[in-house]
């Protein structure tokens, strides 16, 4: 048995300051103890595949990040790892608990089957992976060998940890309470035809600069991203529908000194709505966050979502997001996106469905963004 502060405090040398996760009895004196260090940061995620995606934002911001969850949860963090971290070469590190592993205690019913397949997943997902070191003379060799995978590769590695692997940490620590301020208007519709995405999208451009870091959702928001002018500030999001928010929201803790645009789609940010309650609590005051909604699944033939009966202007608001903007037109969008931001801010604007028919895919790969997108962050 090791404690969390040996590893942890190791695992610092090597440049890890932030982790972000679900809570496992397993892990619990692990993240008891990363929550008490004022010189860490917890993220407290409300699923598995937005702990990878915060970690991946911190990582593109230049912080070296650490993922905690239950295997239990391990599905939720299967379209993250396979179509954000190893396609865009995002290195993050995973400890995942082990779970009704086989030969091991006897655990709840749940947890048997995945506990069978933990490691097949890692195989499958070809991120190699080990036991969490559980003697302290263990810990470097372990770190070195993951770390040299992640700087050889750009991708995760991950260490499958048992029961009693860490001693026990009592946390010190009490919740911050964060109160929901921001004023609402009431909804109303456009008095005349609604703007497209393309629109939108161009007046983002227009109104920002390089210096400025546009992280863009699933589907034709980054598509048409790119149709507008592609630049080495853009993220063009081609997997992990629904993440984008907690990409951003991991970006902009690791560099609060930029401005993050997180442009999201109604569509996604259906399937994690989860994400909305992490950023809103988080609210970093250099995060704006945009939400093109159109009614529709756009990219896959143009199939209904169900926001047109629902407010997600008032789900952020609801959130905690401190500044809630309904916009009523494409110019609002070029003057929030021009202006200095001082807190969180989220704008939600409806626009009409439809692309181009020749709307293009980018030809940059999703590695030559990352690659691109660091070399200027760390340039800034």
């Amino acid at each position: 048995m090791i404690s969390a502060e040996s590893f942890i405090k190791a695992a610092g040398k090597h440049g890890f300051s932030l982790y972000s996760g679900v809570p496992c009895s397993y892990l619990k004196p692990f993240i008891n103890y990363v929550i008490d260090d004022p010189e860490l940061t917890y993220i407290g995620a409300a699923n598995e595949g937005d702990a990878v995606a915060i970690a991946s934002g911190a990582h593109l911001g230049g912080k070296r990040s650490v993922v905690m969850f239950q295997n239990s949860g391990f599905g939720n963090a299967v379209s993250p790892i396979s179509s954000l971290n190893m396609i865009f070469n995002i290195p993050v590190l995973i400890i995942t608990t082990h779970r009704g592993e086989p030969g091991g205690p006897q655990d709840e019913p749940q947890h048997d089957l995945m506990g069978h397949m933990t490691d097949s997943l890692f195989d499958i997902m070809k991120v190699p992976h080990e036991i969490f070191p559980r003697e302290e003379h263990e810990i470097e060799a372990a770190l070195n060998r993951a770390v040299t995978h992640m700087d050889k590769t750009g991708t995760p590695y991950g260490f499958i940890m048992k029961k009693d692997t860490v001693a026990s940490h009592t946390l010190q620590s009490k919740p911050v309470v964060k109160p929901i301020s921001a004023q609402l208007s009431a909804p109303e519709r456009f008095s005349t035809s609604l703007p497209t995405r393309r629109e939108v999208l161009t007046q983002i451009v227009e109104s920002t600069t390089e210096k400025d870091i546009l992280f863009a959702t699933t589907g034709f928001s980054g598509r048409s991203l790119y149709a507008v002018k592609d630049r080495p500030n853009h993220l063009y999001m081609v997997g992990s529908m629904g993440c984008i928010p907690v990409l951003g929201l991991g970006f902009a803790l690791a560099r609060p000194d930029l401005k993050t645009i997180v442009i999201d789609g109604d569509g996604a940010a259906l399937m994690r709505l989860g994400a909305y309650a992490t950023v809103g609590y988080e609210r970093p005051a250099n995060l704006l966050h945009i939400l093109i909604d159109n009614e529709v699944h756009d990219s896959t033939g143009g199939q209904s979502t169900v926001s047109h009966s629902v407010d997600l202007a008032a789900v952020a608001a609801a959130c905690g997001y401190p500044k809630v903007i309904r916009a009523k037109s494409v110019t609002e969008i070029f003057e929030l996106c021009k202006n200095p931001i001082s807190e969180c801010t989220f704008v939600h604007i409806k626009t009409a469905p439809g692309e181009p028919k020749d709307l293009p895919r980018p030809k940059v790969t999703p590695i030559q963004v990352t690659e691109r997108l660091m070399s200027l962050v760390q340039s800034l």
